[in-house]
C-alpha cells in the first residue's frame, strides 16, 4: 500500500487492491448497531417461539423437584441426581434459543461487511500502544458519535421500554391473580414481545448507523493522488522497467528471426525499405510462412544475409508491402496472395535449375496479383 500523507489532500475514491488490502488487514467495515439488532430481534423472537416448550421444560423442572417420595427424602445422593437431572433439563429447553442466538451472531457481522479472516488483524501494532493515539481515538470525531449513539440507544429504548410498561400496567397487575402455570406463561409472552419491541428501536438506530459506517470506512480508505500514481506504477510496473522488457524482446524476437532467415527460399523487397523472407516446404499441404521481416535497417540487414547465403532476392514493392502490412511472423500468407508469391516462387525455383545448366532463364512478371484489398500503398 502506498504510504500514506497526511498533509496532501486524500480526493481519490480508493481503488480495489486498496480495498482488497485494507480487507487483508482485518479493516471491513462493520456496524456493531447491527450486530445487536439482529441478536436482540432473533432472541426475543426465540423467546416467542420457543416459549411454550420452556415453560414446559421448567415446569417438569419443578415437579421432579419439589413432589419427593419418602426414600428420596432420606437418600443422601438423591440430592446430586435431582441436581444433575434438573442442570442437563434447563440447558435443553435453552438450546433452541442459544442455537437461533448463534446463528444471529454469525449472520450478524458479516451480513455488512462479508466474511473476512485475517491474521494480520491479531498482530500486534505500534500505533495501538502510542498513548497519544489512543487519547486521540478516545476524544476523536468518531468516539463523539459512538457517544450520541449510546446516548440515543438508551434514549430510544427506555422510551420504549416505559411505553410498553404503561400500555400493559393493567394486563402486568393482574398476573398475581392467576394460576402458577398460567402466570408464568403469561408473564414469558409478555416478556417476549416487549423485548420484541424494545428491540425494534434498534432497527431505527441501525438505518441511521449502517450508511454512516460505510461512508466512514470509504473516507478511511480514500487515496491521494500521488498514492494512485505510485499504486498505477506498482501494478503496471515502471515506464522504463517496460520500455526496457519490450526492447529486450524486440531484440529477442530479431534475432530469432535472423538465426532462422538462412532457411528462407526468397527474400521479396521494396527495393530499399521493405524486405519480406518467405519460406515453402515443397510437396506440403500448407502455404508460404513468412519467417523474417524488416524496414529501412532491418530490411538491409536482411538483404545482406540473404546475399551471403546467396538466397535469391526478388524486387517487387506491392508485394512485398502486402506481406509485410498482412501477415505476422512465422505465420502463413493470406489467401489472397497465394497467386502472386506462387509466381514468385515458380520463378525462384526456375532460377535454380538455370543456374544449374537447365532450361531458359526465367522471367518474372512485373504486375504480380496483389488484390486491392491487400494493398499498402
Amino acid at each position: 500500500m502506498a504510504e500514506e500523507d497526511s498533509s496532501a489532500e486524500k480526493s481519490q475514491d480508493p481503488t480495489v487492491k486498496r480495498k482488497q488490502q485494507a480487507s487483508e488487514e482485518g479493516n471491513t467495515v462493520r456496524s456493531r448497531e447491527l450486530n445487536t439488532m439482529a441478536i436482540l430481534l432473533t432472541g426475543s423472537a426465540g423467546m416467542l417461539l420457543f416459549g411454550a416448550y420452556m415453560i414446559n421444560v421448567l415446569r417438569g423442572i419443578m415437579s421432579y423437584n419439589l413432589v419427593l417420595s419418602r426414600d428420596q427424602i432420606f437418600d443422601a445422593s438423591a440430592m446430586l441426581r435431582h441436581l444433575d437431572l434438573s442442570v442437563l433439563e434447563g440447558l435443553r429447553s435453552l438450546l433452541p434459543i442459544f442455537g437461533v442466538l448463534l446463528v444471529a451472531a454469525i449472520l450478524g457481522p458479516i451480513a455488512l461487511g462479508g466474511w473476512n479472516f485475517s491474521v494480520k488483524a491479531f498482530m500486534p501494532k505500534a500505533s495501538r500502544m502510542n498513548p497519544l493515539s489512543g487519547l486521540g481515538r478516545m476524544f476523536g470525531p468518531k468516539s463523539l458519535v459512538e457517544l450520541a449513539k449510546a446516548a440515543a440507544k438508551v434514549l430510544v429504548v427506555a422510551s420504549i421500554a416505559l411505553l410498553i410498561f404503561f400500555l400493559n400496567t393493567d394486563t402486568i397487575m393482574a398476573i398475581s391473580n392467576e394460576p402458577l402455570l398460567s402466570a408464568m406463561s403469561h408473564t414469558l409472552t409478555i416478556l417476549g414481545w416487549s423485548v420484541l419491541g424494545m428491540s425494534c428501536a434498534m432497527i431505527l438506530i441501525t438505518l441511521v448507523d449502517v450508511p454512516f459506517q460505510i461512508h466512514s470506512h470509504t473516507q478511511k480508505l480514500r487515496m491521494t493522488l500521488q498514492q494512485v500514481k505510485d499504486e498505477m506504477k506498482d501494478s503496471e510496473g515502471k515506464p522504463e522497467v517496460k520500455q526496457r522488457i519490450r526492447q529486450l524482446q524486440y531484440q529477442m524476437t530479431q534475432n530469432r528471426m535472423m538465426s532462422g532467415l538462412p532457411q528462407a527460399d526468397v527474400v521479396i523487397t521494396n527495393p530499399q525499405h521493405y524486405a519480406v523472407a518467405l519460406k515453402y516446404q515443397q510437396g506440403g499441404d500448407g502455404a508460404p510462412v513468412m519467417i523474417a521481416k524488416g524496414v529501412d535497417f532491418m530490411a538491409l540487414k536482411i538483404r545482406e544475409v540473404a546475399a551471403t547465403h546467396k538466397i535469391t532476392i526478388v524486387e517487387s514493392p506491392t508485394l512485398a508491402r502486402a506481406i509485410f502490412y498482412n501477415t505476422k511472423l512465422d505465420e502463413e500468407i493470406p489467401e489472397g496472395l497465394y497467386k502472386a508469391v506462387a509466381q514468385v516462387l515458380a520463378y525462384v525455383f526456375q532460377l535454380r535449375q538455370f543456374s544449374r545448366g537447365a532450361g531458359p532463364r526465367p522471367v518474372l512478371s512485373a504486375d504480380l496479383p496483389v488484390p486491392d484489398d491487400l494493398r499498402h500503398d
